[in-house]
């Protein structure tokens, strides 16, 4: 089921978490580029210091212990999210105070 869902993350092309349960580490931010066999491919970037480094690494599958995906990004503060003109009533996001209007 694992190799499945690699296999899926590995089309959409989106980043990853993965976690390496024999190295017991985190991979943040990788791309799965290929799955052969029990080998998986990643891509990623590390900063260390003044440069950031490309790394291609192969990990075997049953090392893997998890994988995560950010599904969704949202600013933090007083920031209006921005909701699109055509999107129905019901699925727009309500204020959670009415504004008051001084007419």
């Amino acid at each position: 089921m694992l190799h499945r869902k690699i296999y899926q993350l590995c089309c959409d092309g989106r980043d990853v978490w993965v976690f390496l349960r024999d190295q017991q580490r985190w991979i943040e931010r990788a791309r799965i580029l290929d799955i052969e066999g029990d080998l998986v491919t990643l891509r990623y970037e590390t900063e260390e210091e003044d440069e950031t480094c490309s790394w291609e690494e192969m990990v075997r599958l049953e090392s893997i212990g998890s994988v995560m995906q950010k599904l969704a990004a949202v600013p933090r503060g007083d920031v209006e999210p921005l909701v699109s003109d055509d999107c129905p009533e019901a699925e727009q996001l309500r204020r959670p105070y009415p504004e008051s209007n001084p007419d």
